[in-house]
């Protein structure tokens, strides 16, 4: 088999990066300065909205709750991008704004986990966050 036959085969086994779907209303509205807080009650679905007020209680020392939001938001996003194909691996591209929610979520929640001494979670997460796209740590100031 040849170099590129090599390559090609092992492209064909890397699962199709996810994308999740647009969210206009919701996006227009965090973009905006409307309150998290009142997107996230508009629409409770929308890991970026809990992943800034996440990354709001982290800034403010507020960890616990910090950690709530963020798993929300993770949780939120899980179901989204299940729902959009991803079956548990693979690419998740930060360069996709509608995937910063989720992996923004991710971070925090590494954040908040690594602050009330969850190292296991912490690692976890920290992980998983690479994983997705390994320039997602960066972006999100989680690289060290």
């Amino acid at each position: 088999m040849a170099h590129n036959d090599v390559m090609t085969h092992g492209n064909l086994l890397e699962p199709e990066p996810t994308r999740l779907p647009e969210r206009p209303e919701a996006q227009a509205a965090l973009d905006s300065a409307t309150d998290p807080a009142d997107v996230a009650a508009e629409h409770p679905d929308f890991s970026e909205a809990w992943a800034a007020l996440a990354e709001r209680a982290l800034a403010d020392g507020e960890v616990v709750a910090a950690y709530a939001y963020a798993r929300t938001g993770y949780h939120r996003g899980l179901d989204q991008l299940r729902r959009s194909g991803w079956k548990g691996f693979g690419p998740v591209p930060w360069s996709h704004r509608p995937n910063q929610g989720f992996l923004r979520s991710l971070a925090a929640l590494a954040r908040a986990a690594k602050h009330i001494g969850e190292t296991e979670e912490w690692e976890r997460c920290s992980t998983f966050l690479a994983d997705s796209d390994p320039e997602a740590p960066k972006a999100t100031g989680l690289a060290e």
